[in-house]
């Protein structure tokens, strides 16, 4: 096989060799390599950082009209979509995602860019209640330099949830790719720079989230840090920015609950409940990962579950009907193994998988079945940990208060799920229910237009929404004095 050609990355709008270590981007399906580069190294990181600061400053980005800068992001919202299936096979070598994910994916980030787009060019300020001879104002400014630090389970979307708002406000943004996944974020930098972001506006650094997206995060020209990923990272950026006074938008993890009550409408419950945990693999932060059955349905709900998920489709993520592709790497698979042993080991039962699938073409990537453990109680830790793969604990709950108790019993509150067709009941247990999202007869449905977040160890803030993009940006009043006469206080 040819050697790879090393990859450039993006440093304060240069494109160029990163200065730290190689290493290689493998394809999850084949273990094989797939991209070549270097890392970037500190230097780079102080290089770039220095670079954006000078581009938001001088570069007149964040000086442009809201409406111009809108007409650059329609931009990129149109290039994404012309190069979609480019894009989406990318991503699909990147991650191992199914081909019919990445293009939703690709999709997704398209409709971002669009939505904060129209945003931009139509966000108003606020003229305030007058309180005595002066006009008041509420406006917002653009921070300066933000940093974006993304996960692999995800990239294009999530790095376009990051980069629209914060560009749409006017900033600088210095982005850091999950170390595993650098190749979406290095497409959309270079579409930014096709669609007239200016130059050092935009910057990609990849390596390692230790290294690099510690050396992102203390820099004192970083003005805030919006990040993805698990929950003990979450918790040091937390501390980094604490001692900065830096605001922070934390998106962590979840081991969110699913409730099927006995008379949810049992068809959609089942595809629901399998789409909730084992689309992407289970690799998702709001991944239906806990399981309440009313008792007097657990056993049918969960004999149809069951042969359900023994029945999805793993295998080549390349192939249309593929459901279930690898996971990230060989490493991940292993700690899934283990929590499933863990469970077992914790009196759980598997109902289906707990192994890695037969057959050649699996062989050399890191795939694994969909898997149902059930005999658990809801503090063992297999049903409070965030595995972050496909497995699914199983529990019967007895009334409606037992049910609300184990589903808030967590330290996570990021998502939930709510299956039942009374109005009233499930109004009343979406409201009861502790998360951030909360889906009542679907599940893991999005709108770029809704805000979403976590409560607890699933993070602080919120992205997306109108009110997204005033998380990267900095409120300032102002009063407009109209008296006639001067202040009288030095008569």
């Amino acid at each position: 096989m040819a050697q790879l050609e090393l990859l450039k990355i993006n440093v304060a709008g240069e494109w160029r060799l990163g200065g730290g270590e190689e290493y290689e981007s493998l394809y999850p399906a084949t273990g094989e390599p797939i991209a070549r580069l270097r890392a970037a190294s500190l230097a780079d990181v102080e290089e770039a950082i220095a670079g954006a600061h000078r581009a938001f400053l001088t570069g007149g980005w964040a000086q442009k009209l809201p409406h111009e800068r809108a007409s650059v992001l329609y931009r990129v919202a149109q290039l994404i979509r012309e190069n979609a299936e480019r894009l989406a096979q990318q991503q699909r070598l990147d991650n191992g995602k199914p081909i019919s994910e990445t293009r939703a994916l690709v999709a997704s980030a398209a409709g971002t860019f669009q939505f904060f787009a129209a945003a931009c060019e139509t966000l108003e300020e606020t003229i305030t209640p007058s309180r005595g001879p002066f006009v008041t104002m509420s406006v917002h400014e653009p921070m300066g330099v933000v940093a974006a630090i993304t996960p692999w389970n995800s990239p294009i979307a999530s790095e376009a949830q990051k980069l629209a708002p914060a560009l749409a406000a006017g900033n600088a943004v210095v982005l850091k790719p999950a170390e595993v996944t650098p190749l979406m974020a290095l497409e959309l930098a270079r579409l930014c720079e096709e669609a007239g972001v200016p130059r050092g506006i935009v910057s990609v650094l990849p390596g390692k989230g230790s290294v690099i997206g510690d050396a992102i995060t203390q820099h004192p020209l970083v003005k805030r840090v919006s990040f993805t990923g698990g929950t003990t990272t979450g918790k040091h950026i937390a501390h980094i920015a604490a001692d900065k006074m830096m605001p922070v938008s934390l998106e962590l993890g979840g081991k969110s609950p699913t409730m099927v009550l006995e008379d949810a409408d049992l068809d959609h419950a089942v595809n629901g409940v399998l789409y909730g945990i084992f689309s992407s693999s289970g690799e998702s932060c709001i991944a239906g990962s806990r399981l309440f059955v009313a008792r007097s349905i657990y056993d049918e709900f969960l004999t149809r579950l069951t042969e359900r998920a023994a029945a999805l489709r793993v295998g080549d993520p390349a192939d249309e009907r593929t459901q279930m592709g690898p996971l990230i790497t060989a490493r991940h698979r292993e700690g899934i193994e283990r929590y499933v042993a863990l469970g077992v080991s914790e009196g759980g039962r598997i109902r289906t998988g707990g192994v890695r699938p037969h057959g050649q073409a699996m062989e050399s990537g890191y795939f694994y079945t969909p898997t149902i453990l059930e005999g658990l109680d809801n503090r063992a830790r297999t049903a409070q940990e965030e595995i972050f793969g496909p497995v699914l604990v199983a529990m019967p709950f007895e009334s409606e208060a037992d049910l609300i108790a184990q589903a808030n019993d967590s330290l996570y509150a990021l998502a939930a799920g709510v299956w039942s067709r009374d109005f009233k009941r499930a109004w009343r247990l979406g409201r009861a229910v502790q998360a951030g999202t909360v889906w009542i007869n679907t599940y893991k449905q999005f709108s770029i237009s809704t805000p979403f977040g976590g409560w607890r160890d699933s993070g602080l803030g919120r992205e997306k929404g109108r009110e997204g993009i005033f998380q990267y940006m900095e409120q300032k009043s102002l009063y407009w004095g109209t008296n006639e006469q001067p202040l009288r206080w030095a008569d």
